[in-house]
């Protein structure tokens, strides 16, 4: 009677083929591959469940976990309807910030107007896989604010020092990638244009753009990414 080899330990059997991926591992990489992967899809579905409760008609959950849901979603995933009819957005929104900074030799000027929103489309012109932080970061957090001040940039809610907040954040942080010195105030404003009608329409819109100016905001450590000033 022949007898049959098994092997339950060591290299294979010759002409076997290797296992791969996750079966090449031993049990305890086994274990901690399909933690990891039950955490990630855990958080896949509460993130999805969030964001289903913040989009939906008002509903007897949303309003249970209102505050809950603001937390998880407000500033970085909020979401609106923009792109779409019956009201798609029909202005070129660009925001602009000037500076207020100290060298290292503790001289302190202000520098000109940058247009942050044109840097961001410079980046993504011609790239076939822009980031989302490119088209979506700077525009969103302005967006937010707008949303949550009235045109005398007072808060109209309780998001607005969230919005403000977020929004300086933002814009320190690019300021501190161009220019090598302390940014101790920043002033920011949009320059907003109509995206002109096609011409069987009939329409007509401004030619000149309009500027929305914020106050000058005092830059703290809180502002700045690591804390520093």
């Amino acid at each position: 009677m022949a007898l049959t080899e098994t092997h339950q330990g060591g290299p294979p059997p010759e002409g076997a083929t290797p296992p791969t991926g996750v079966a090449a591992l031993g049990l305890p990489g086994r274990i901690l591959a399909a933690v990891a992967l039950a955490l990630v899809a855990g958080l896949a579905c509460v993130h999805l469940g969030v964001v289903f409760l913040h989009v939906a008609p008002a509903n007897t959950l949303s309003k249970r976990h209102a505050q809950a849901v603001d937390d998880w979603i407000y500033p970085e995933f909020e979401q609106n309807w923009k792109l779409f009819a019956p009201n798609p957005l029909q202005q070129n929104i660009a925001v602009q910030v000037r500076a207020e900074i100290r060298t290292g030799d503790g001289d302190a000027r202000t520098v000109d107007w940058t247009d942050l929103s044109a840097e961001d489309g410079r980046a993504i012109d011609g790239n076939p896989a822009p980031s989302h932080t490119q088209q979506n970061e700077l525009r969103r957090a302005w967006d937010f604010y707008v949303s949550s001040h009235d045109d005398e940039n007072r808060a109209t809610g309780p998001r607005g020092r969230l919005a403000e907040e977020y929004l300086r954040r933002i814009v320190v942080m690019r300021l501190g990638r161009t220019y090598e010195a302390e940014v101790e105030r920043i002033q920011i404003r949009s320059r907003t244009l109509q995206v002109a009608p096609p011409v069987w329409s009939g329409e007509k819109a401004e030619s000149e753009p309009r500027y929305r100016v914020l106050p000058w905001w005092n830059v703290s450590a809180d502002d700045v990414p690591g804390g520093d000033l």
